[in-house]
């Protein structure tokens, strides 16, 4: 039964991947803000579909923790799970990718019409230049910007390295960061095709101040709440 409902749900994902792509492509020239708007139906089609077919639901705690002002959104990255439900927790946002994901048929296309904030890992230095300038744009613009620190899906349980690219934005920009934990890995884990029911954990930090501060402190803080939070989830978890 988890077989069939995981192929189910990855269905409808396809389909609406592929529907909702073409559609951006359609609607590029209009306003961002119009077509964040509507970028938003496919990650509230996929949540709706994970909650009724596979029993993934999710609650967040911390949202108090959101502040007014445009900000960078440091999140854990365990899953696609995450991908989906920040547009959906968090005001308009573009996500720092790596720009191959643009050169992918139809989701690509669909992606560089959100806008991202898209770079060029191999090139070094560069990339975060790319990242700072592309990134900066954004957030006076008032777009949020979100950036996964470890760079890649870690499984759940482990901890990848915390880049600085993100934490330099930060210095530069003057935008302050706000920390996200969860374990959407437990449920809809990297590289794994079933989904496992249950409840995946969301908590969002306070915000860290990034006003003449180096990257190097500002990127100390956030991983140290990220983990902190990290291991206090699954404790709760245990204590179940």
């Amino acid at each position: 039964m988890q077989f069939i409902r995981s192929l189910l749900f990855s269905l409808i994902m396809i389909s609406s991947t592929l529907l909702i792509a073409i559609l951006l492509v359609i609607i590029a020239p209009l306003p961002y803000h119009w077509i964040i708007r509507f970028a938003r139906i496919y990650p509230l089609i996929n949540l709706f579909a994970l909650k009724h077919i596979c029993g993934i639901r999710y609650e967040v705690s911390g949202r108090e923790n959101i502040p007014a002002q445009t900000s960078i959104i440091f999140s854990k990255h365990q899953s696609t799970w995450e991908t989906l439900a920040l547009q959906l927790i968090f005001p308009p946002m573009a996500f720092v990718i790596k720009r191959e994901l643009l050169w992918i048929p139809f989701f690509g296309w669909g992606l560089a019409a959100m806008r991202p904030v898209a770079i060029n890992r191999s090139s070094g230095r560069s990339a975060i230049k790319q990242m700072v300038n592309k990134g900066t744009a954004r957030l006076k613009q008032g777009i949020w910007v979100t950036i996964f620190p470890e760079g890649t899906r870690v499984a759940a349980g482990t901890k990848g390295r915390y880049r600085i690219g993100g934490a330099i934005l930060a210095a530069k920009s003057g935008y302050p960061v706000v920390p996200v934990a969860h374990n959407a890995g437990e449920f809809w884990p990297r590289g794994q095709f079933l989904k496992k029911p249950g409840t995946i954990q969301v908590v969002i930090g306070p915000q860290i101040p990034s006003n003449n501060r180096k990257p190097e402190d500002i990127l100390a803080d956030a991983e140290n709440w990220i983990e902190s939070a990290m291991e206090k989830i699954a404790r709760g978890k245990k204590n179940l």
